[in-house]
């Protein structure tokens, strides 16, 4: 079985008095429309796992971040094309130090249909897959009580 290794993040700013998380919304033709993922993408040759994940934050998003902890690993198979897939996607918490939401770099917007702010504490009825929702609910743990 074939494997791949990602990394995620989710990227956190405070805005009106509590946490918000970068969410995307991927412009892949399986994936039904408005489903919403943190920002996450496979590992470069040579690159550093926590780069990967701040470059795909921002690519993904527009806004740049500093990682702050690692969150934990989510594990799944698929298949793509006849081929099951072993996939482990590393997750950090980032703070979010500049950019605009949505202002995707040149070439992304094939990759990402729309990108927003979502309040941290609806990661669990906003994101799509399981393992990401137990990251954002990971991430609420640690920020609770923290006021940047």
């Amino acid at each position: 079985m074939r494997r791949e290794l990602s990394a995620g993040v989710v990227l956190v700013r405070r805005m009106r008095g509590r946490w918000w998380f970068a969410a995307v919304s991927p412009r892949r033709a399986h994936h039904r429309p408005k489903i919403w993922a943190l920002p996450k993408g496979q590992i470069d040759e040579g690159e550093v796992v926590t780069d990967t994940a701040l470059r795909e934050a921002y690519e993904e998003t527009g806004v740049r971040g500093r990682i702050e902890a690692k969150l934990g690993d989510v594990r799944y198979v698929y298949t793509w094309e006849g081929e099951r897939i072993f996939k482990v996607v590393s997750f950090f918490l980032a703070h979010a130090t500049g950019g605009r939401i949505g202002e995707l770099p040149p070439g992304m917007e094939i990759e990402v249909a729309a990108a927003r702010w979502v309040p941290l504490a609806d990661g669990a009825s906003v994101l799509a897959y399981r393992g990401e929702r137990e990251m954002a609910a990971m991430a609420a743990e640690r920020l609770a009580g923290e006021d940047l």
